[in-house]
């Protein structure tokens, strides 16, 4: 972004957090062709933003018994968060097509429409991709200035 007095606070390209969470594998950049992190913005990179990630997530089979599930491990924040999944079929908007396991304490809730989840301070969650079909748009923020 062009240099001006408020410019520093529009991001449109990729800055990688500073620090993945043990719990959160490495998320690669998205690329040509391929899913992953396309935007990440917390204070370490705008100073006094608060955290909030976009991320890619394209169609790939579904794991096999072997095969670790995608995403991310049992974990808690002390901050509350927004997880929000966006299908992108715009003739069936709500269809997500995929299927996300989301646990939310010792519930598991299948995640196959489109849909925004909160996720209180404290409350243990997990999020593993089971199938994506189709892309599916994802994003996660919170009120703390890096995901942690």
């Amino acid at each position: 972004m062009a240099e001006t007095k408020y410019g520093k606070y529009i991001i449109s390209e990729l800055k990688q957090p500073a620090i993945e969470p043990d719990w959160n594998p490495p998320v690669s950049a998205v690329g040509k062709g391929k899913g992953g992190r396309l935007l990440y913005m917390d204070s370490k990179n705008v100073p006094g933003a608060f955290y909030m990630e976009c991320v890619w997530v394209l169609p790939r089979p579904e794991p096999t018994a072997k095969a670790k599930k995608a995403g991310t491990d049992f974990h808690a924040h002390d901050y509350d968060e927004i997880i929000a999944f966006i299908g992108t079929d715009l003739n069936n908007p709500y269809e997500l097509g995929a299927e996300a396991e989301l646990w939310l304490g010792d519930e598991k809730h299948i995640i196959n429409k489109t849909c925004l989840v909160f996720i209180p301070a404290g409350l243990k969650h997990a999020l593993y991709f089971l199938r994506v079909d189709k892309p599916v748009f994802h994003y996660t923020t919170g009120p703390a200035k890096m995901y942690f």
